[in-house]
């Protein structure tokens, strides 16, 4: 236990660590609306003071200020599509206690953890399946964040921290009003997603869960709430299904989500936005995909009343850091599938932009497609979308056009990290859309 741990959270040390971190992830305001600019000359002029209030026990948190980010699926809810908000928070405080309650930790907690990530998580769950364990008890906590116990997260830290000062300055945290739309929210219970010490609870939390799954000897992964349990047999699942239930519902306090968690293959189920088959290869969750077209078609909007280029650089950005998350999926054939339809979305943006006939023949024309094709496509009559499918729109906007203007493909993002891109085990799982 160690006793003195206010001393640490409190070093000018700590304190830059922690600026670091906001500056890297570009923080949202809190309530005050200080931005992360704003905020190196304000930790420069009252460095002294907020070490001091630390130390003496004065400090008090400011309101959290609420917002609210899309729920993707969900019952009642289309594949892809939001069916309520779940509630985040902001605020500048962002000292926490990591490096003491870190090294404390299971093996096989990955979420927020450093030098761990999902891409570890799922290296590990790929391992279990390829040694047999093939059947996964795939648990959901309904409203993890909002149903956190204060009572039960203060027990846990009591275990690792004799401070009381620093017991005391978290319980503030917690119990931290949120400022929603323009009202103050009191909190009894929960803690706001983006809250600074919302990951360190989550793992805080469920290291419980995490101790009595190693004492029994599962092999499991959990990232944050997402916990999944891999087991020999359906008969074993539905065991530690119904054990594990009881311990979160029970000891914990937790509430688990009947109808989104299940005892199934892994094939039949998604883990950090993948799927698992049979012999341990990874492919893209259908539903991962189905939200990748929904975000390209919001980006490629033939209305939105900007440059071809805008549209292609913004494509670009948010591809890349989609195709670097699932580059161990297989995924090369669907990868080309959305590259095609992704260039036949913006054949359709570019022929809009032409708007009048004579526009849109010049367009071809100065493309290389032979006058009277050109004619024949301007005079058609046909909407965007079917002209943009045609031989002659192909024709005149190649690949090679796509190149030129700086469109980034998936897949060849996809096999230039891999370096695989024509290997047997980058087939995929046809997605539903």
């Amino acid at each position: 236990m160690t006793r003195y741990v206010m001393e640490e959270v409190a070093s000018s040390a700590n304190l830059n660590q922690a600026y670091k971190r906001v500056k890297a992830n570009k923080g949202a305001p809190g309530v005050d609306g200080m931005t992360v600019p704003d905020l190196r000359d304000w930790i420069a002029g009252n460095r002294e003071r907020l070490i001091a209030s630390l130390l003496d026990g004065t400090y008090r948190p400011s309101l959290v200020r609420g917002v609210e980010i899309p729920k993707p699926g969900g019952k009642g809810a289309p594949a892809g599509h939001s069916d309520g908000c779940r509630p985040a928070g902001t605020t500048g405080d962002t000292a926490s206690p990591d490096p003491v309650l870190d090294p404390t930790f299971s093996a096989s907690s990955f979420g927020f953890r450093p030098g761990r990530g999902a891409h570890d998580a799922l290296r590990q769950a790929r391992d279990y399946v390829r040694d047999g364990y093939a059947i996964v008890v795939d648990l959901d906590l309904e409203k993890f964040f909002d149903r956190v116990n204060h009572d039960i997260v203060m027990a846990r830290l009591a275990r690792h921290i004799a401070d009381p000062r620093l017991l005391v300055i978290i319980r503030r945290f917690l119990q931290a009003g949120m400022l929603s739309g323009g009202v103050h929210v009191e909190r009894q219970e929960g803690t706001p997603q983006g809250g600074p010490l919302s990951p360190l609870i989550a793992n805080l939390i469920l290291d419980d869960l995490d101790k009595e799954l190693e004492r029994r000897g599962h092999r499991f992964c959990r990232y944050a709430d997402d916990c999944n349990i891999y087991v020999r047999s359906q008969a074993a699942g539905e065991r530690v299904m119904a054990s594990v239930t009881a311990l979160l519902e029970g000891k914990l306090r937790l509430r688990v989500n009947q109808a989104k968690s299940a005892v199934a293959h892994v094939r039949e189920r998604t883990f950090l936005g993948h799927r698992l088959t049979a012999g341990g290869f990874l492919s893209i969750a259908n539903k991962s995909l189905t939200r990748l077209k929904e975000r390209l078609r919001a980006i490629t909007r033939r209305n939105r009343g900007i440059s071809l280029a805008a549209m292609i650089a913004q494509t670009n950005a948010f591809t890349t850091g989609w195709v670097t998350y699932y580059r161990h999926a297989r995924a090369q054939t669907v990868l080309r599938e959305i590259d095609s339809w992704l260039r036949r979305k913006l054949r359709c943006v570019r022929l809009k932009q032409c708007k009048r006939t004579m526009t849109i023949a010049t367009f071809l024309r100065e493309n290389g497609v032979p006058e009277w094709q050109a004619w024949i496509f301007a005079l058609s009559g046909k909407g965007w979308w079917r002209l943009s499918g045609s031989p002659q729109a192909a024709h005149g906007m190649p690949n090679a056009w796509f190149d030129q203007a700086g469109l980034s493909s998936l897949a060849l993002q996809h096999a230039a990290l891999n370096r695989t891109g024509n290997r047997r085990d980058t087939q995929y799982v046809r997605p539903v859309v």
